[in-house]
């Protein structure tokens, strides 16, 4: 039986970088559809989401933060893993995509080698967290590993496919302490100690969409983070 193969949307408008990656892209197996405005991007998106989106924020028209915004915020794209490409240096444009919903970035110049194995690692982890088949409960917090849902005090909050894994992970291995490099592997399959700051980020987000039991999230100084048990 053929597995059919994960669809990528490319939107990019400078159409050397576009080029290089549908090429490299097509090559590993995917298949590739190129977007080059935000405008267009939404719609297109809406209608036809695919299994991850790689996005440059820098685009005429909509921009690549504010489509990230309008897709999250939409029940029929918000569940896209969503990567950005952005040529800026600025930490603040990372951490704004990153508070958004983004699971990852890639900042210009990169190999697209490095771009593969970023798709394939955040398309791993959705496919770990919808083929696992367990209940997690700890406190208010349940987590239906297998269903993709998350419920805190009986009110269902929506997480994206980073956040629940990251959930899913501290859930886990609640009341032991993680390393962020250790999270960097096991939540999002890196094998370098990459940029701390996108586990900081996510945990932040994660916390707040949790509401009050988001506390039980604690940070462990110089360390990592601890998902905390019940109490006797």
């Amino acid at each position: 039986m053929k597995m059919t193969r994960a669809r990528i949307t490319i939107v990019e408008d400078e159409p050397a970088i576009a080029e290089v990656l549908q090429y490299n892209l097509e090559r590993e197996g995917f298949a590739v559809r190129v977007l080059t405005e935000g405008d267009t991007a939404l719609p297109a998106l809406r209608r036809d989401p695919p299994d991850l989106l790689l996005l440059d924020l820098m685009l005429p028209g909509l921009d690549g933060l504010e489509l990230t915004r309008l897709l999250k915020r939409d029940p029929a794209t918000a569940d896209v893993p969503l990567i950005m490409l952005t040529a800026k240096d600025e930490e603040t444009d990372r951490i704004v995509g990153l508070e958004l919903g983004a699971d990852d970035y890639i900042t210009k110049p990169f190999s697209p080698r490095e771009v593969i194995l970023r798709i394939k690692a955040v398309l791993r982890r959705g496919r770990a967290a919808a083929t696992s088949r367990s209940l997690l409960e700890t406190g208010e917090i349940r987590i239906d590993v297998e269903g993709h849902r998350t419920w805190v005090a009986g009110e269902e909050q929506a997480l994206t496919a980073t956040e629940f894994r990251l959930l899913t992970v501290l859930a886990e291995r609640r009341d032991r302490v993680q390393r962020r490099a250790d999270l960097l592997r096991d939540v999002w399959g890196y094998r370098d100690d990459v940029d701390s700051r996108t586990v900081d980020t996510h945990v932040r987000r994660l916390r707040r969409k949790l509401g009050g039991a988001g506390d039980r999230i604690e940070t462990v100084v110089g360390v990592g983070y601890r998902l905390r048990g019940e109490r006797p």
